[in-house]
């Protein structure tokens, strides 16, 4: 998959393919069958299959005190497209400049004349343009001026009710791991590189790896029984915390995780966290011998939770 940063990269030769536009957030059930839709006409047309993503999302941008907490960053994302079939990824900087385009030069500028577009899909929900006044109906009546085709994206519903990324923020934080992974196709997971922490596990007797997630909201909070990926060939069993913890610059989420029977430096390793079973929420204790039998008691509920569910 190529990544092109920004309207100014793109080149002669990305132009002509097949285009989707969206967040791409989770990559749920219904972004990965967009995905399909977009890699079958790609192919029955002899095209490449593109994506057009926001960085930040626009929400970040209108109302970041309130915007929704993030599935996916960047990289997670990317990865995910990937393994949808994307064969580009065109990733542009949401701005002032992109959020003051009117819906007709977005796709004169983006679709028509930067990534030569031959056809663009999308679901009859999406909006785009200053004041979000481009749809579906607006796309299919630029694209006959502009020389693409527009194809609908039917709506993938799960219990008669639309998958969306809100629906997965929802059942993530409601500890619902379960509907969480109904809805993505897979266990929900996150990444990061395992950074030094205070080392407050080891006095325990449960060491961690600490990984910045670089994100202020999570969905998922608590402790999870877990698999690690990254570290060895396989995945690796532990436990994981989700919660707050400060930095110098204010409060970020950290993930914690013991990965069992593990005792390895592994400091700069980007690994990925697979949360499997919510086991509980977070707590205070009152001594650190209620901390320790509270995390002994944690590791036994995780490695049932594991069992059940290999």
């Amino acid at each position: 998959m190529e990544l092109i940063r920004g309207l100014h990269n793109l080149r002669a030769r990305h132009r002509g393919c097949a285009v989707t536009i969206g967040n791409f957030d989770g990559m749920h059930l219904g972004h990965q069958a967009l995905l399909a839709q977009l890699r079958a006409v790609a192919a029955r047309d002899g095209l490449a299959p593109a994506a057009v993503i926001f960085e930040p999302q626009p929400r970040e941008y209108f109302t970041p005190a309130t915007a929704p907490s993030r599935l996916t960053r960047l990289r997670e994302k990317l990865e995910l497209l990937r393994k949808g079939g994307a064969g580009r990824v065109l990733c542009l900087r949401f701005d002032a400049r992109l959020a003051s385009l009117g819906a007709e030069t977005f796709i004169e500028r983006i679709l028509a004349n930067g990534l030569g577009a031959r056809v663009v899909i999308i679901g009859d929900d999406f909006r785009f343009g200053r004041h979000r006044r481009g749809d579906l109906a607006l796309l299919a009546s630029e694209g006959e001026r502009h020389g693409f085709r527009v194809e609908r994206a039917e709506t993938y519903r799960i219990d008669g009710r639309r998958v969306s990324s809100s629906r997965v923020r929802a059942a993530l934080e409601r500890g619902d791991m379960r509907e969480a992974a109904r809805l993505l196709g897979r266990n929900y997971s996150m990444s990061g590189r395992v950074v030094h922490g205070e080392k407050r596990g080891r006095e325990l007797g449960y060491p961690t790896l600490n990984i910045d997630l670089h994100r202020a909201r999570t969905a998922a909070e608590g402790i999870f029984a877990a698999r690690v990926h990254g570290l060895q060939a396989g995945p690796l069993q532990g436990m994981a915390y989700i919660g707050d913890r400060p930095v110098v610059q204010g409060e970020y989420k950290r993930l914690e995780v013991h990965v069992f029977d593990f005792a390895d430096e592994c400091y700069g390793r980007h690994v990925r966290v697979e949360l499997v079973h919510k086991l509980r929420e977070d707590m205070a204790f009152v001594s650190l011998q209620a901390m320790r039998e509270q995390l002994h008691q944690d590791a036994i509920d995780a490695r049932a939770a594991l069992r059940a569910s290999s």
